[in-house]
């Protein structure tokens, strides 16, 4: 598919980042038309305004670049990948629609804690805020249905690489179903263990350090990573899907974990229409 771009000129050019992120964001615009924009967003970018109206953060970057752009769905600030935002009133409205009647599809990669068993499954569990002024998500029967579907990617003993699609569109579901089965993101300081994670928590005695230096961390943002979007445009109803690959810091994790932990699964190409049909029978119905 074919790239088009939107009507930027350096007067558009955001003060408030600088120009090393500007052009960070500006080349991760995967695709946009005159209804729809999307973006493979890099983490620590918000992907709308936060409570303090922040100018940094991605819509307002889009906005600056195109004119009215409205918000379809939202990432949280540290995780990275696909994302779609509309550019006409009608475009939102259809695409809000689609997302709410779970006719737009959702792959993330999520790196986790321990090897969850079985190595696929859907995890139902309806969902709640913990408290009203909380952005915490916690397990409730009095909560609102949520699904989310995971299959193991690869096993390194000490952590996972899961490919999830989410069923339903709660607020923090990944990470609060995560963490409900006892698997929460390997970098996760609400609701896992971690802030960051160090290359000596896996090397162990084999990692040395001179005298008076400190570790730096290897990572230090949620292990989370939206794969893939596919949904119908909102004009002419062609479908379209958009990948984004891991990202450099997440490749290093993941070369990392191989690296020192070794990889006792493997989830491979020609495993994949079993595995597909046996997805497909785990899926709820319409």
């Amino acid at each position: 598919m074919p790239r088009q771009t939107g009507v930027y000129t350096d007067k558009h050019r955001c003060t408030h980042m600088g120009q090393i992120k500007f052009r960070k964001l500006k080349e991760s615009i995967q695709y946009s038309d005159d209804s729809i924009i999307v973006v493979d967003k890099p983490s620590g970018i918000p992907s709308i305004p936060d409570r303090w109206q922040n100018p940094d953060n991605l819509l307002s970057f889009l906005t600056r670049m195109f004119g009215k752009v409205y918000p379809v769905h939202r990432l949280d600030k540290d995780t990275s990948g696909i994302m779609v935002y509309a550019r006409t009133a009608e475009a939102h409205r259809q695409l809000s629609l689609d997302f709410q009647q779970r006719k737009v599809s959702k792959t993330y990669l999520a790196f986790v804690e321990g090897v969850p068993v079985p190595h696929r499954d859907i995890i139902d569990i309806p969902l709640r805020k913990a408290k009203d002024d909380s952005p915490l998500m916690i397990p409730s029967r009095k909560g609102k249905p949520a699904k989310t579907r995971y299959r193991l990617l690869e096993s390194y003993g000490q952590a996972s690489l899961l490919e999830v699609d989410i069923l339903t569109g709660r607020t923090h579901q990944i990470r609060a179903h995560l963490k409900a089965i006892g698997h929460p993101l390997l970098i996760d300081p609400l609701y896992g263990f971690n802030e960051a994670v160090y290359v000596s928590q896996w090397k162990g005695k084999k990692y040395r350090l001179a005298r008076g230096e400190e570790e730096k961390p290897l990572l230090s943002r949620l292990t989370l990573h939206s794969h893939s979007l596919r949904f119908q445009h909102p004009d002419h109803k062609e479908n379209m899907e958009f990948t984004s690959p891991l990202p450099s810091d997440l490749k290093a994790l993941q070369y990392q974990l191989r690296k020192w932990l070794g990889m006792d699964y493997t989830h491979s190409n020609e495993h994949s229409s079993a595995m597909d049909k046996q997805e497909d029978d785990l899926s709820p119905t319409p």
